[in-house]
C-alpha cells in the first residue's frame, strides 16, 4: 500500500510556497477586516450558546487555522456561527446551566464528537453524504433556527433573567407570562441599538455595523449612568490565548452527547461545503469535498482541546474574504491572528459592552440569517420542497433543534421516494404491441408502479423503451421475470429494446441467460 504524499497529509504545501510579498500583504489586511467582523460576532454567538463571551473568541482562533491550513477552499473562513450556536444550546442547556464549568466541559466534549464524526466522512469519503440534506432543508432550519435566536434573545433585551427552556415555545410561553417585570431602558436602550443597525447597515454596508452598535451602546450607558446604570453588562474576562481544556471522556456522557454531535456536525458540513461552493462558482477553484470535511473535522477535534466550541463557514466572513480579494487561505489565518492579539489585549473593553445592546445586534444577525429571496424562489420552483422547508421550520419551533434536523431530512427523503417511486411513464398502442417508455431506475420502490402499469397491458407483444433506464435492483428484476413469465402463459412476450448493457447483465443473471424469459432488442 502506498503511503500517503506529504501534500496530502500537509496540504497548505501546494499553495504556501506560492505566496509573494504582495499577495501576503494583501491578505494581511483582509484578514484585518474579518476580525474586526469577527470581534462582535464570535461574542454574540457564544452568548447564543450559552457560554461565557471569551469562548467565542477562542473559537475563532484554533479552529479557524487548523480549518484554513487542511482545507481546500481559498476562501473559506470558519467560526462560530448563529445556527450552530443555538444547536448547541439547545442541546446541552438541558444538562448543565449555561456559562458553568460543567456547561462549558459539554460543549467541548460535544464538538469534540461532532469532529470525529466529520472527520470520519472525509477519511472514507463520504463527502457526497451531506448532499441528503438538502438545501429546503437548509432553508427551513435556518428560519426556524433565526425566530428560535430572536425568542431566546428577547428576555435579555426586556432585561430580564428567565430559565432556559427545551423548545422556542416554551420559551415564548415563560416569557409572556413575565412581560410585564421587564425593565424599561433596557429595551429602550435594545430598541435604539436595532434602529441605529438598520440605518447604518442600510446607509453604510461595507462599515462595521455591528462593532458600531456595541461601541455606542457602550458609550451611552457610560455616559448616563442615571438611566442605564442598572443595566447588565457582559461579564469581563482575563484576556489570554485559548487555554487547554482536558475532555473527560465518559462512556455515558458520550452515548448522551452523540445524537447531538450527529446532527450539528452535519449540519456543519452542509453550511461549509454550501458557502464554498457558493464561492468557487464566482471565484473559479476545483474543490476537494472530502479534503474539506476532513479539514471540518480536524478542527474541531483540535479546537475542542482549546476551548473552542465547534466551527462552521460563515457566509458573512467568507464573503468578505473573496469580495476583499484574499489572494490565498492566508487571510484566514492572519484573521485568526487578529483575533488572537484582541483576545490577549482587548478583552477588558468588551466588560462595557450592554447585555440589552447585545441581544439587540443579535437580533439584527437573525434577520440576516432569512434567505427570503431563497424562499421565495422555492415556493416558485417547488413546492413539494416548500413543505420540506416548512415542516423544517415548524419542527424547529417545536422540537429540539437537532432533532428538528432530522425531521427536515426525513421528509426531504420522503417526497424524493415518492417522486422516484413513480418513474415517468409513456404508453403508445402500435398494432397489437403496447409500448412504455420509462424514465427512470427501476429499483424496490418503483417496481410496483411499473408492475400495475404492465399488468393493464393488453397487446400480445408488450415492449418496454429501456435506454432511460440506468439502474435495476434484485426486486425490479423479479418483478419483470414475474410479468414475462406470466405473459408467456397468456401466449404473449415482453421485450425489453434498447437496455442499457449493466440492465440486460442483471436480468439474465437471475435464471440464466438461456432460461431469460425476457427478449432483448437492439
Amino acid at each position: 500500500m502506498a503511503l500517503p504524499s506529504r501534500h496530502s497529509l500537509f496540504p497548505f504545501l501546494t499553495w504556501l510556497p506560492r505566496q509573494t510579498r504582495a499577495s501576503v500583504g494583501r491578505d494581511l489586511i483582509v484578514g484585518l477586516s474579518g476580525a474586526i467582523l469577527a470581534l462582535p460576532q464570535s461574542i454574540a454567538y457564544a452568548l447564543i450558546a450559552g457560554l461565557p463571551p471569551e469562548y467565542g473568541l477562542y473559537a475563532a482562533i484554533i479552529p479557524v487555522l487548523i480549518a484554513c491550513l487542511w482545507g481546500s477552499s481559498w476562501h473559506l473562513i470558519c467560526g462560530p456561527t448563529a445556527a450552530i450556536s443555538i444547536v448547541l444550546y439547545a442541546s446541552v442547556s438541558p444538562l448543565a446551566v449555561p456559562a458553568s464549568q460543567d456547561y462549558v466541559m459539554l460543549i467541548l466534549l460535544l464538538t469534540f464528537l461532532a469532529g470525529i464524526f466529520q472527520w470520519l466522512l472525509g477519511l472514507l469519503r463520504f463527502g457526497a453524504l451531506v448532499n441528503f440534506v438538502s438545501h429546503s432543508v437548509v432553508l427551513g432550519f435556518t428560519l426556524g433556527a433565526a425566530v428560535v435566536i430572536a425568542i431566546g434573545q428577547l428576555p435579555n433585551l426586556l432585561g430580564l433573567d428567565l430559565p432556559s427552556q427545551a423548545t422556542a415555545l416554551d420559551s415564548f410561553i415563560t416569557l409572556l407570562r413575565h412581560l410585564g417585570e421587564m425593565d424599561k431602558p433596557s429595551l429602550a436602550l435594545g430598541l435604539a441599538t436595532v434602529v441605529v443597525g438598520v440605518i447604518l447597515k442600510l446607509l453604510l454596508p461595507r462599515w462595521p455595523t455591528l462593532l458600531i452598535t456595541l461601541i455606542l451602546g457602550g458609550l451611552l450607558v457610560w455616559l448616563w449612568p442615571s438611566m442605564f446604570g442598572h443595566v447588565q453588562l457582559v461579564s469581563a474576562f482575563t484576556g489570554k490565548l485559548p487555554p487547554f481544556s482536558p475532555l473527560p471522556l465518559d462512556l455515558d456522557l458520550i452515548l448522551r452527547l452523540l445524537p447531538s454531535a450527529v446532527a450539528v456536525g452535519m449540519l456543519g458540513l452542509v453550511t461549509s461545503l454550501s458557502i464554498a461552493r457558493s464561492i468557487s462558482a464566482r471565484s473559479q477553484q476545483l474543490l476537494d469535498a472530502n479534503q474539506e470535511v476532513r479539514a471540518q473535522g480536524l478542527s474541531n477535534i483540535v479546537g475542542a482541546f482549546f476551548s473552542g466550541s465547534l466551527s462552521a463557514g460563515s457566509f458573512t466572513r467568507s464573503g468578505l474574504s473573496y469580495e476583499a480579494g484574499a489572494c490565498s487561505p492566508l487571510a484566514g489565518i492572519f484573521s485568526a491572528l487578529w483575533v488572537a492579539l484582541f483576545a490577549i489585549f482587548g478583552a477588558s473593553l468588551i466588560a462595557h459592552i450592554p447585555i440589552p445592546a447585545m441581544a439587540g445586534s443579535i437580533l439584527l444577525i437573525a434577520w440576516g440569517l432569512v434567505d427570503h429571496r431563497g424562499i421565495r424562489a422555492l415556493l416558485r420552483v417547488s413546492r413539494a420542497e416548500f413543505v420540506v422547508m416548512a415542516l423544517t421550520c415548524v419542527a424547529t419551533l417545536l422540537l429540539e433543534l437537532q432533532t428538528a434536523i432530522y425531521a427536515g431530512v426525513l421528509a426531504s427523503l420522503f417526497f424524493y421516494l415518492k417522486r422516484t417511486s413513480q418513474p415517468r411513464v409513456q404508453h403508445v398502442r402500435d398494432g397489437e404491441e403496447d409500448i412504455l417508455r420509462v424514465g427512470g431506475s427501476i429499483f424496490f420502490g418503483a417496481s410496483h408502479y411499473l408492475q400495475v402499469r404492465l399488468q393493464r397491458m393488453h397487446g400480445v407483444r408488450v415492449v418496454i423503451e429501456a435506454q432511460q433506464i440506468n439502474f435495476i435492483d434484485y426486486s425490479g428484476v423479479e418483478m419483470l421475470h414475474q410479468e414475462a413469465r406470466r405473459l408467456l402463459r397468456q401466449d404473449r412476450s415482453l421485450t425489453l429494446r434498447r437496455a442499457r448493457p449493466q440492465v440486460v447483465e442483471e436480468l439474465r443473471k437471475l435464471e440464466g441467460a438461456e432460461k431469460c424469459p425476457i427478449r432483448f432488442e437492439d
